[in-house]
């Protein structure tokens, strides 16, 4: 294929490149592949079921680069409106017959779409690790979620059930519920396909067709899920997925007239400007996920001798896992202060030990996300703030070769009113500070504009409850930390969103209701 820029791509090129990559299953055979290409690899859309470039001659491509070197990975599409407007077409198309489907029939597509990411479990977990920065390990636990996402709601539609009431000898009243139509669903760039293919799998499964769009920042994974939704042999434009970054695609997508809902996860300030952009379009149906600032509490019963390697596990875990890019993260520690000055002591040994950089640790995901924590760390130092791990990484620019490394990092002596306690960094920076009692603990616990998820590390089983329905988070934590049944609400509570999805809560995001009125003789 020689050195063909972007819009020189064949239909033929684009499915040898697919073939191959699809092949590229062990970090090794990626890289080589990577590397023996004269140009990057370029990433089409899937619309209609083929996999092809926006038809634009007026199309820009964007660079996305590997975190851990810094290389130009691929280049992706920034598809236009007239891209956009012709994916959303094909959904309404396809919407029509697929919303008319059986349950059993898309349970059968939901069931092969998961058979076969179990088979390519590893090829997704390559590149994901490639494609956003994370260990291979992280990569493999969130294809094993994004295969249970399929499997969950294959089965959960297979038993739906509906309520029915009697009105005195007058009526019988029931629910029904049908398909609510087109969906956008935009996802982020922290966990990419695991979080595409929760909106997915219960778009599909409850009888919408959706136009999805991944992030700018690793479109991989969502690529080789089209790749893998044609193998499945989903009928074209069920699923339908466009590239391209958010004031352009994501703007375009969320307009939409022929779009009849939104499923967002992401920053709260898109979420904001996703609700204004819908605002004369009441009918849309909207569940948004978004930022979260998540305490982690640590009560000194927590910190006895056989519950203390636990507290610490856990606590570090909620902070560093995936670099800290988890919007759930437990990124502002609170800690009794009859144990703080121990914690802090043996929290850091712990995460010193465990949580490696190139080992155990990736990279962040963009050098803007690296610039932007590299930013919180230099104010950390100018506020003079206790750096117990870690310290201000060198300032880097785009297209030199070196990865996005941020070493954990432990602040201590953090003033209550900093920016550090506040705003959303995600990424591998935690605070903690001590607390006088349970009062007090919930009370900075909610000192915060968002509400999505908490961790409650304590042995008191009274306590558990009072403080944990005191607090005000979407997702609360009781000594463990990312524990999910898919049935269960997931959704944030203030400034982190509005909905809930799993489960039923997926079935009133994805379907509209009507009750009907029967005489009763």
């Amino acid at each position: 294929m020689g050195d063909m820029s972007p819009t020189e791509w064949t239909r033929q090129a684009l499915m040898d490149c697919a073939d191959a990559m699809w092949n590229c299953d062990t970090p090794d055979k990626a890289i080589e592949f990577i590397r023996s290409r004269p140009a990057p690899i370029c990433l089409p859309n899937l619309v209609s079921g083929e996999l092809r470039l926006p038809s634009s001659a007026s199309v820009s491509f964007i660079d996305s680069f590997e975190p851990k070197t810094g290389a130009l990975l691929c280049r992706i599409p920034c598809t236009d409106l007239d891209g956009v407007t012709e994916a959303v077409q094909h959904a309404r198309a396809a919407f029509g017959t697929w919303s008319k489907t059986t349950r059993a029939e898309r349970s059968r597509h939901l069931r092969r779409i998961s058979e076969l990411l179990q088979e390519h479990r590893e090829l997704f977990a390559v590149w994901e690790s490639i494609d956003q920065g994370k260990t291979l390990e992280r990569a493999r636990i969130e294809v094993d979620r994004a295969i249970s996402n399929f499997s969950y709601f294959s089965t959960y539609i297979l038993h739906e059930q509906t309520a029915a009431r009697m009105v005195d000898g007058v009526a019988l009243t029931y629910e029904h519920r049908s398909p609510a139509g087109v969906f956008a669903l935009i996802s982020p760039w922290n966990m990419p396909l695991y979080l595409l293919t929760w909106k997915i799998a219960p778009c599909i499964a409850f009888g919408c067709t959706a136009v999805a769009k991944p992030s700018e920042i690793t479109s991989m994974s969502a690529y080789l899920l089209g790749v893998l939704l044609q193998k499945a042999g989903l009928p074209p434009g069920v699923v339908n997925i466009v590239l391209g970054d958010g004031p352009t695609t994501g703007a375009a997508l969320v307009a939409s007239p022929l779009v009849d809902g939104v499923s967002f996860t992401g920053g709260t300030q898109t979420g904001i400007a996703i609700r204004r952009a819908t605002a004369h379009q009441i009918r849309k149906h909207l569940s948004l996920e978004l930022g979260g600032k998540n305490p982690t509490l640590v009560f000194e019963d927590s910190m006895g001798p056989a519950t203390r390697e636990r507290t610490i596990r856990i606590a570090a875990s909620a902070a560093f896992e995936n670099q800290g890019e988890v919007c759930l993260c437990g990124s502002r520690i609170y800690v009794e202060r009859t144990v703080y000055v121990d914690f802090v002591r043996e929290f850091t040994d712990f995460v010193a030990k465990s949580y490696v950089l190139h080992q155990t640790v990736g990279a962040v995901a963009s050098i803007q996300h690296y610039n932007k924590i590299r930013g919180y760390l230099k104010l950390a130092a100018d506020e003079k703030t206790t750096f117990n791990l870690g310290g201000i990484p060198l300032l880097l620019e785009q297209g030199v070769n070196q990865g996005y490394w941020i070493a954990p990092t432990i602040l201590t002596q953090v003033a209550p009113t900093s920016v550090l306690q506040k705003d959303e960094i995600f990424g591998p920076v935690v605070t903690i500070s001590p607390f006088d009692g349970e009062g007090e603990a919930v009370r900075l616990a909610n000192e915060s504009e968002y509400g999505l998820a908490a961790i409650l590390l304590t042995t008191d089983g009274a306590r558990m409850r009072r403080a944990g329905e005191q607090i005000e988070a979407g997702l609360v934590w009781v000594n463990c930390w990312l524990v999910r049944e898919l049935g269960t609400p997931f959704g944030g509570m203030k400034n982190s969103g509005t909905g809930r999805e799993g489960g039923e809560y997926s079935r009133d995001v994805f379907t509209v209701v009507r009750t009907l009125h029967l005489p009763a003789y």
